[in-house]
């Protein structure tokens, strides 16, 4: 297995863990081996060589820190929750003081954090802490290990395969990206009477908060399309063929290795031509008029950005219809 399919299995595996998360804001452990917090803490040694312990096997419900590094000095709050309000109530919890010389780092596990690293809070025992750097969620901690070398990469990948199971066919994920653009290319786009169930307001908002200009018109044009995509994926996952979670991994793979580009719109656009030449390379691809393989890369590519797969969602951005 090489780099990139060490990444993408990691992705799909981080991805799947935070979307376990209910609407109490829990993480379902049903079946895990071990609680959360012991498989984070295992993770972040191996991801950032920490010695982190869980706290709360000494000390039941520990408030504000769940797991500490006496050797690095840091204390670690894991959290399904991600507000201002969450890490200021962590701050000000009494047993900060007894870390005052620590570093205090918050960790989203389910939801986006880049809003959060922004902000400036309340710090009132004066623990070391810095927003930019010690706020981390799934989008940094992905771009930590697609920054890796293959073999760091590996370790992460045993580890994870070994606690969550369920081995993910990253080797079909480029022939699924072109099995649904041959399957899309089939679709009569023209046709207006499918049922638009998207928040165009919330769209525009997250299209705005990203500065993407002439990508707007593109993303205009292709996403009164999300409900069809939708519905195919929807079919596709009903049978157990996991096509989505394939094809927006491959998508959101290109946003990545492509994320230090001068502009928004110039990494929109890598992103899609990226997607059309892979396809055109792919061995299942089965040729089809240019413009109708233009068309159909222009709708996935959409769909991901629709779907907070790639670029950043502004808060509380939620593009479901209401």
């Amino acid at each position: 297995m090489n780099r990139t399919l060490y990444f993408n299995y990691i992705e799909e595996k981080l991805s799947t863990l935070a979307c376990r998360i209910d609407s109490r804001g829990k993480l379902n452990i049903l079946d895990l081996h071990v609680h959360s917090e012991n498989f984070y803490r295992d993770f972040f040694n191996k991801l950032f060589g920490w010695q982190l312990d869980n706290l709360n096997k000494k000390l039941q419900n520990v408030e504000a820190i769940d797991l500490v590094d006496h050797v690095n000095k840091l204390v670690i709050q894991v959290s399904a929750t991600n507000t201002e309000t969450k890490i200021e109530s962590a701050l000000a919890k009494g047993i900060i003081k007894k870390y005052h010389d620590y570093t205090f780092k918050f960790i989203s596990i389910s939801k986006d954090a880049s809003n959060l690293r922004k902000k400036t809070y309340t710090n009132p025992h004066s623990i070391n802490f810095i927003p930019l750097s010690d706020i981390f969620d799934t989008k940094s901690i992905l771009d930590k290990i697609f920054s890796l070398t293959v073999n760091e990469q590996r370790n992460i990948y045993s580890f994870i395969r070994e606690e969550l199971g369920g081995d993910v066919d990253v080797v079909k994920l480029d022939s699924n990206l072109a099995t649904i653009i041959n399957i899309l290319s089939k679709e009569d786009w023209d046709n207006q009477g499918q049922s638009i169930s998207i928040n165009s307001f919330e769209i525009d908002r997250k299209i705005t908060y990203n500065n993407l200009n002439a990508a707007r018109y593109i993303i205009d044009d292709y996403k009164i399309h999300y409900s069809r995509v939708d519905k195919k994926y929807t079919e596709f996952d009903a049978s157990g063929v996991n096509k989505s979670s394939s094809v927006l991994a491959v998508i959101r793979k290109e946003y990545i290795e492509n994320f230090d580009v001068k502009s928004a719109d110039e990494l929109f656009l890598i992103v899609r031509d990226n997607i059309y030449k892979k396809i055109l390379e792919s061995a299942n691809y089965v040729p089809i008029p240019t413009e109708e393989l233009e068309l159909c890369v222009n709708i996935l590519v959409v769909d991901a950005f629709i779907r907070c797969k790639i670029f950043e969602d502004p808060k509380n951005y939620n593009y479901a219809a209401t």
